[in-house]
């Protein structure tokens, strides 16, 4: 391309000395009597970048034509830079070389440029391994009801059944079709005569069932009473019969005598038998009030009779998770009567509000394991309780005397011997009551109970004495 035809960006050719060091206004600039190139002069209206491009494309120049580039030099090391009115024309220019300076510091990050077009499509990978099977999701909600489906295909014939047993007897059925009109019958043949001649008599049939038995009949009418027979003959003597009863008395005979004679007295006759408890007669009308008595003397003072306590403690709790962990209080949380709240059933401690005697028992049931319990009062046992069988029930009931905010909960040994069991089918339950407090009037203050302090031990009871041989 030639030198004057090059293309020359907006805005005028950009120099390639921009940002260096340049001299200031006041530096002496060697304009007029500087020593140009002999037939180089440039007209006023001359394009400076244009022969900047034209002087340097026009090769290796005339010998005592090349300018004097070490003004050039001063101005690139000028600690100020000059304006570019002020500058050369030849030191505008791609050939100068002026001393590299430093690196500059990285620019910011240009904004991002336009996507570009889509590559083409690769090729298919190889098919991946399977993945790990995920966690099973929520159940889903009920679909809706489908179709019903075909008839499917008739079963093999199953085996010949047993014979079964005879069925009652039906009812009668509905009354059948009136039936088709028979064929007319042969003609028949007119007799001799017009009476009717009765045929010889039929073989006698087979004998019928016997019937059921009929209901009894009425009673029939009682027949006129007969004629008296005839005396018959004497017969022998009979034995003779018992006592019979006293007759009834008789009626009062009519006396007609006037002037008679009294007869001797008769023999007493013996006596007769107890007569029957008559019935009690009406009371009587009750009698006169009678005169007020003296007073009496002073009773013995009695003893006291029982207050009426003014505090009332009872529980009842059954157990929720099967199998407890041991070396702490077994939980009961399935409340069963806690109306004065002294029993917790997340802890499954009861503490005790007042001093006072009170009763505890627990009924347990054991399952698939051996069950070691035990009743702990402050942490030291009461009682324990051994179930060697992997089927079976453990129980206790004792009787306490126990000082207010005393704690009792129930215990297992370890995890060998928590055969301690609940289902829907059965139960096991801690149970205890305030029985009677020390006092019946309640405590005058109110005080926050001790925290709990110690160690959750299984401990040991003190062994029975065993007597000697």
């Amino acid at each position: 391309m030639p030198p004057d035809t090059y293309p020359t960006p907006p805005g005028g050719y950009p120099m390639p000395g921009e940002g260096y060091p340049m001299p200031g206004e006041g530096y002496p600039m060697p304009m007029e009597g500087h020593p140009m190139p002999s037939g180089m002069g440039l007209p006023p209206s001359a394009n400076m970048t244009r022969m900047t491009r034209s002087f340097d494309g026009m090769g290796t120049l005339p010998p005592g034509a090349e300018p004097d580039l070490a003004f050039c030099q001063l101005l690139l090391e000028s600690p100020v830079p000059p304006p570019i009115s002020s500058v050369p024309w030849f030191c505008v220019c791609s050939r100068c070389k002026g001393t590299v300076g430093p690196k500059g510091d990285r620019g910011d990050r240009g904004l991002p440029g336009s996507p570009g077009s889509p590559g083409r499509r690769g090729f298919t990978g190889f098919r991946g391994r399977p993945g790990f099977v995920g966690r099973q999701g929520l159940k889903g909600q009920k679909g809706d009801e489908g179709q019903k489906g075909e008839r499917g295909a008739m079963g093999f014939t199953g085996a010949k059944g047993d014979r079964g047993y005879k069925g009652d007897k039906g009812d009668a059925g509905m009354e059948g079709p009136e039936g088709e009109q028979g064929p007319k019958g042969e003609p028949g043949h007119c007799p001799a005569t017009c009476e009717s001649v009765q045929g010889p008599a039929g073989d006698p049939g087979l004998p019928g069932q016997t019937g059921v038995r009929g209901l009894p009949g009425t009673a029939g009418t009682p027949g006129m009473k007969g004629e008296k027979g005839d005396t018959g003959s004497m017969g022998p003597p009979g034995h003779p019969g018992e006592q019979g009863e006293k007759g009834e008395q008789g009626a009062e005979g009519a006396c007609n005598c006037q002037d008679g004679v009294d007869g001797m007295n008769g023999h007493p006759g013996p006596q007769g038998p107890k007569g029957d408890k008559g019935e009690m007669g009406l009371n009587g009308q009750p009698g006169m009030a009678g005169p007020k008595g003296h007073q009496g003397d002073q009773g013995v003072m009695g003893a006291p009779g029982p207050c009426s306590p003014a505090i009332q403690s009872a529980f009842s709790a059954a157990l929720g998770s099967i199998y407890p962990q041991p070396n702490l209080p077994v939980a009961f949380t399935h409340i069963l009567y806690n109306m004065q709240g002294h029993y917790d059933p997340n802890s499954g401690i009861y503490m005790a509000p007042v001093n006072g005697t009170y009763v505890f028992s627990y009924h347990l049931s054991v399952f698939s394991k051996v069950l070691k319990v035990g009743l702990f009062h402050n942490f030291m046992p009461v009682v324990k309780t051994t179930e060697p069988m992997d089927l079976g029930t453990a129980s206790q009931q004792v009787v306490l005397h126990l000082t207010m905010f005393d704690r009792v909960w129930v215990q297992v040994k370890d995890s060998s011997t928590n055969g301690m069991y609940a289902s829907g089918e059965s139960s096991s339950t801690f149970s205890g009551f305030l029985l009677h407090p020390d006092s019946c009037d309640p405590p005058l203050f109110r005080d926050f109970p001790p925290s709990l302090q110690g160690d959750f031990s299984w401990g040991e009871l003190r062994p029975p004495i065993i007597p000697s041989p």
